[in-house]
């Protein structure tokens, strides 16, 4: 069985965060997932608050854009996390959605060279190094964390495209792959991360959607409704959008799919109505 997480909407009021955090711990989960997308929340204090309100979730933050966080100060900021509650924090890094980036004026020249080089510097700096990078974006002269973590977080990335999975593969220690990824496509972008470098500790965490309804046709209905940015996003039809929707009792069955496919860890997405109940409902079909 693979770690099983559920994701905290961005949308979500952030004084609901939580309550949901303490919900999902009481009900069997092993992660909880923070986004930080401009504008919404900062992704390090949504963490923090679900951190301290659990005393077992691994909390993820999934992702932070390398352009928008200096190296130094992110990993200042996840060590202080990690060293508090040690084992139960990841530290997500991507290279932010372009045109976000250029309107808080930090977009880089070569967001692969961000993106590998900040990586580096927080894996180094998580690990109590001194570090010096004078990279074609990140620079850094004789750094060091004066309390390092004891238990080393991972730092993982968030990557979709070819050179960028490649990227993640031979620098981070785990990668997200974006949920909507059918199995075949999971295979074909794990093998990417392969390629890369990625040995078999290198963590796979796929999102992917939820959206629990008895009714099976309705939750098509549904689910071509809401879904159809993602679809355009991955290029596909709103249909071939893989997630966890319909019964509860399938639910068991595509996670093993997932797993199949090369995953570690599943992170349910929910859409529509009561993220909670679905996201309860989903650890209750999977024996949680």
């Amino acid at each position: 069985m693979p770690r099983i997480g559920v994701m905290f909407d961005r949308d979500r009021a952030p004084e609901e965060l939580t309550g949901f955090a303490t919900a999902l711990e009481e009900a069997g989960a092993d992660d909880l997932w923070v986004v930080e997308d401009l504008g919404w929340t900062g992704g390090v204090s949504a963490a923090a608050l679900a951190l301290a309100a659990t005393s077992r979730l691994r909390v993820g933050i999934g992702i932070a854009p390398a352009p928008l966080r200096s190296p130094m100060l992110y990993a200042m900021e996840i060590a202080n996390l990690a060293r508090v509650h040690p084992g139960r924090v990841v530290a997500g890094l991507g290279h932010g959605v372009r045109d976000w980036m250029r309107q808080v004026g930090v977009a880089p020249k070569s967001p692969l060279a961000m993106l590998e080089e900040s990586v580096t510097a927080v894996r180094g700096l998580l690990r109590g190094e001194t570090v010096t990078l004078d990279g074609r974006e990140v620079h850094l002269d004789g750094v060091r964390l004066v309390h390092p973590p004891e238990v080393v977080p991972p730092v993982v990335t968030g990557v979709i495209r070819e050179k960028s999975l490649e990227l993640s593969g031979r620098s981070a220690d785990g990668t997200i792959l974006v949920e909507g990824l059918s199995p075949d496509r999971l295979v074909e972008a794990i093998g990417h991360l392969r390629r890369g470098g990625a040995g078999p500790e290198h963590e796979v965490i796929g999102f992917t959607f939820l959206h629990v309804d008895e009714d099976a046709e309705r939750a098509a209905r549904t689910a071509a409704a809401e879904l159809t940015g993602q679809a355009g996003f991955l290029g596909i039809a709103p249909e071939e959008v893989f997630g966890l929707l319909g019964p509860a009792e399938d639910i068991p069955a595509k996670v093993e799919a997932l797993v199949e496919a090369g995953v570690d860890t599943v992170i349910l997405r929910p859409f529509g109505d009561d993220h909670l109940g679905q996201s309860l409902a989903a650890l209750k079909a999977l024996g949680r």
